[in-house]
């Protein structure tokens, strides 16, 4: 039967040898450039996201306008965090994160919307949540054992854009069917 854990001896020099890639020991088993890309086009989805939400939230017009737009700020909110926790596993995993504007919407997964009509605004948000769901989805199951933590850390996001594209759902089924033509 092979020892599951190697020689302390051998664990200590290679993390004095390899101090440099922080986190990044011999036992990560990804890609982590290629970790790095598809973190940072998440990144890129979330504040697309992020930008969306809020444009909605601050158009959004009408009876039904208040509620919505509370919605829109808060998935706004979440969004942001995601963002953010993307951006610091990019840097621990020795990555830049990208937040070039120019090229936003092209690494993005999910596209911005400028719909003024309510009806409109939910469906494009539940259309990119249902991209994240899927995208996300893909991406824990490449990930796989190689990279736990990434793994883990897109479990937790896919978990917040289910519930996302829930909520938005439920909004659609609520309005009134004159809204939604």
């Amino acid at each position: 039967m092979a020892e599951f854990l190697t020689d302390m001896k051998v664990l200590r020099e290679r993390a004095r040898e390899e101090i440099a890639k922080g986190p990044v020991t011999s036992a990560y088993g990804a890609d982590v450039q290629r970790v790095i890309q598809v973190l940072n086009e998440a990144l890129a989805t979330e504040i697309v996201c992020v930008l969306r939400y809020k444009r909605h939230r601050f158009t959004a017009t009408g009876i039904h306008a208040e509620g919505v737009a509370a919605e829109f700020a808060e998935h706004a909110a979440e969004e942001q965090e995601h963002a953010d926790l993307l951006a610091e596993r990019i840097v621990q995993l020795g990555g830049e994160p990208d937040f070039a504007p120019d090229t936003l919407t092209a690494r993005a997964h999910a596209e911005y919307d400028a719909s003024l009509d309510l009806a409109e605004m939910i469906k494009e948000d539940l259309v990119a949540e249902r991209i994240a769901v899927a995208s996300y989805t893909e991406i824990v199951q490449w990930l796989g054992d190689d990279d736990p933590t990434t793994r883990r850390l897109f479990e937790q996001i896919l978990a917040q854009e289910e519930e996302h594209a829930d909520d938005l759902r439920g909004l659609l089924e609520r309005l009134p069917a004159a809204l939604e033509s």
